[in-house]
């Protein structure tokens, strides 16, 4: 039988400025990949412009906690849950990031490279992993960017 997890998405308005991206996503997905894998949460955050949006997957109890943090940190406000449901499998489990790229490319999962985003693997996004982001994307109008 499949692990049940609790899946939360929420969305943002990023106040990273675009000079600085890259350097705070760094740092960012550095303390996430860490803390999220001792934690046993699992994910995809999406980022764009002005917005993330980030499907958190793991214990309901850690991944609640973990979103109370989030609400606190000055790299983004209006923080609001779009979704906070019971799934029957990760979906995300073996992401940690993942970006929108230009229409018609696929989002990918991400990793820090001396302090860079990069891809992290050329694979394409499986087809429940599409259906999520494309849901994430949707939250905010991504597929219009």
């Amino acid at each position: 039988m499949a692990e049940q997890v609790h899946r939360l998405i929420y969305r943002s308005h990023s106040t990273v400025p675009r000079e600085r991206r890259d350097e705070v996503l760094a740092e960012i997905f550095d303390v996430a990949r860490s803390k999220n894998k001792k934690a046993g949460i699992t994910g995809a955050l999406l980022i764009s412009d002005n917005w993330f949006v980030q499907t958190l997957e793991g214990d309901e109890t850690v991944v609640t906690g973990l979103v109370e943090k989030i609400r606190e940190d000055d790299r983004h406000t209006d923080v609001s849950v779009v979704e906070s449901t019971t799934a029957q499998a990760r979906v995300f489990s073996r992401w940690s990031m993942a970006r929108i790229s230009v229409i018609g490319r696929s989002d990918i999962p991400l990793h820090d490279v001396d302090g860079r985003i990069r891809p992290a693997a050329p694979d394409q996004p499986g087809r429940e992993q599409q259906e999520l982001l494309t849901r994430m994307r949707n939250t905010i109008g991504a597929d219009s960017v």
